[in-house]
C-alpha cells in the first residue's frame, strides 16, 4: 500500500454492528453500519448491504446504540454548579477560572455532549475557551459563545454581564461582543432565581432595547436568546425577533401563540428549577433562589406541557453551572422532560435535530446522514427505551475523532 493510501485508510472508520438512531424520525436500524471517512459521515446502512471500505479502521458495536452527538442550547462553561456559583465565581481568580471553564468542557465533550452554546460568559473566558478547542489545546464540545450578556443595571446576572440602559447602550454593548467574537446574542427580559434582588416575573430589558439588539445581530448574521421567565418579558423578547425564550416560566397563551406565529424555539432548562428545589437551603443553596424556584415550579411545569401541546419547537439546554447542575449533565434535562409528559423519542429529538436547527447547524449536526459531520455518540443501552441511557457512554466521536 503506498503512502498517500495509508494516508487515507487511517482516517476511515467504520461502526459496525450496533442500533442507529439516525435522528431522523425514521425507525432506528438495528444492525447498522456508520462510515466515517475524515470529519464526515460517507456511508449509513444495514450491515447486509453495506460494505466496509478496505483499510478502514473497524469498530464492533455490537450491542449498543448509536446517535447523533448531543446537543446543549444552554449552558455556562464559567459556573461550577456550586450552592452559589455567582459567589464561587467572583471569589476564583482569573486563572482559576479560565481552568474551570475548561475542565467542563472536558467533561461535557467525554459526556457525549459535542456542540453547546454557552449562553453567558465572563470577561471573555468562554471566547477564549473556544478558541482553544478549535485550535486543539484542549478537549471540548463545538462551542457557540455568547461573551457577555446584555442586561440592565444591576439586572440578572450583571456580575457576569454588561450593563446597558436605553436602545443605543445595548446597540453599543451589542457591537462589543460582535467585535469580540461571539456567535450569538443573549439579553435579559426579566429577572431570575439565581440574582438576588431581581423578580422573575418582572420585566427588565423593554422591547426598543431587546430589539436593538436583535437588529445588530440580524445584521451579523448570529442569532440571539432571551433569558426571559414573566409573561410580559416573553412577550417583549418575542417582539423584538429573538430566536428563542429561555426558561420560559410563566407563558401565558398570548405568548405561546407568539412564538407559535414566529417560529420561535423554547429551551425550557426544567433541570435548573428542579436541582435547586431538591437540594434546598440544606446543601447551602441561598434561600432566595430556592424560594424563587419553588415559587415559579408548578408554573414551569405547565408551560412546558402547554408549549408542548401547543407544538412549538423544544430545545435541550440546561443551563448549565446553576447549583448542583453541572454543564455535562444534560442527561438531567432530557430525564425532566420525559417526567414531564415527553416520550423518550421526543425527548432526544431535542438535543439532536431540533437543537441543531435551533443553532441553524441543521446542515452539519443533529442527525446521522451522509455528508454530515460525524458527531457520534455510542452508549451502552437504547435511549429511545429509557432516556437515562444517554448517561451510559461508551465511546464519543466528534467531527470523526475518538475522544
Amino acid at each position: 500500500m503506498d503512502p498517500e493510501s495509508q494516508e487515507v485508510n487511517r482516517h476511515l472508520k467504520a461502526l459496525v454492528g450496533g442500533k442507529l438512531i439516525e435522528g431522523t424520525g425514521k425507525a432506528p436500524i438495528e444492525d447498522a453500519v456508520v462510515i466515517i471517512e475524515g470529519d464526515r459521515i460517507s456511508n449509513v446502512g444495514e450491515a447486509d448491504t453495506a460494505t466496509v471500505p478496505a483499510g478502514a479502521e473497524v469498530i464492533d458495536v455490537t450491542d449498543k446504540t448509536i446517535t447523533p452527538g448531543l446537543i446543549n442550547c444552554h449552558t455556562h462553561f464559567c459556573l461550577d454548579g456550586s450552592p452559589d456559583p455567582a459567589l464561587a465565581l467572583e471569589q476564583r481568580s482569573f486563572t482559576e477560572n479560565v481552568l474551570v471553564a475548561a475542565k467542563h468542557a472536558e467533561d461535557t465533550l467525554r459526556a457525549g455532549v459535542t456542540t453547546v452554546r454557552d449562553l453567558g460568559g465572563w470577561e471573555g473566558v468562554d471566547l477564549g475557551i473556544k478558541k482553544a478547542i478549535n485550535d486543539g489545546l484542549i478537549l471540548g464540545p463545538r462551542m457557540l459563545a455568547s461573551g457577555k450578556l446584555l442586561c440592565i443595571t444591576g439586572g440578572t446576572a450583571h456580575f457576569m454581564g454588561r450593563e446597558v440602559d436605553g436602545p443605543d447602550e445595548v446597540r453599543k454593548g451589542a457591537r462589543e461582543q460582535l467585535k469580540a467574537g461571539v456567535d450569538c446574542l443573549k439579553v435579559m427580559a426579566t429577572g431570575g432565581v439565581l440574582t438576588a434582588g431581581t423578580d422573575p416575573g418582572s420585566p427588565q430589558l423593554t422591547f426598543e432595547e431587546m430589539r436593538a439588539a436583535v437588529e445588530e445581530a440580524e445584521n451579523a448574521g448570529v442569532i440571539t436568546a432571551a433569558h426571559a421567565h414573566g409573561a410580559t418579558g416573553i412577550k417583549n423578547a418575542v417582539r423584538a425577533g429573538v430566536d428563542s425564550i429561555e426558561h420560559g416560566f410563566f407563558l401565558d397563551d398570548e405568548a405561546i401563540d407568539l412564538m407559535l406565529e414566529r417560529g420561535i424555539y423554547y429551551v425550557p432548562t426544567l433541570a435548573t428549577v428542579y436541582e435547586v428545589i431538591t437540594k434546598g437551603p440544606e446543601f447551602g443553596i441561598p434561600a432566595f433562589m430556592v424560594e424563587k424556584a419553588q415559587r415559579a415550579s408548578d408554573a414551569h411545569l405547565d408551560s412546558f406541557r402547554r408549549a408542548r401541546e401547543a407544538g412549538i419547537c423544544i430545545a435541550a439546554g440546561n443551563d448549565g453551572g446553576t447549583p448542583f447542575n453541572l454543564a455535562d449533565n444534560l442527561a438531567s434535562e432530557l430525564e425532566r422532560m420525559v417526567a414531564a409528559g415527553m416520550s423518550c423519542v421526543e425527548a432526544l429529538a431535542t438535543a439532536h435535530c431540533t437543537a441543531a436547527e435551533l443553532l441553524r447547524l441543521d446542515e452539519q449536526i443533529g442527525t446521522v446522514e451522509t455528508g454530515k459531520l460525524a458527531d457520534l455518540v455510542v452508549l451502552d443501552a437504547d435511549p429511545h427505551a429509557d432516556i437515562s441511557a444517554v448517561r451510559q457512554v461508551h465511546m464519543v466521536i466528534k467531527a470523526g475523532q475518538k475522544v
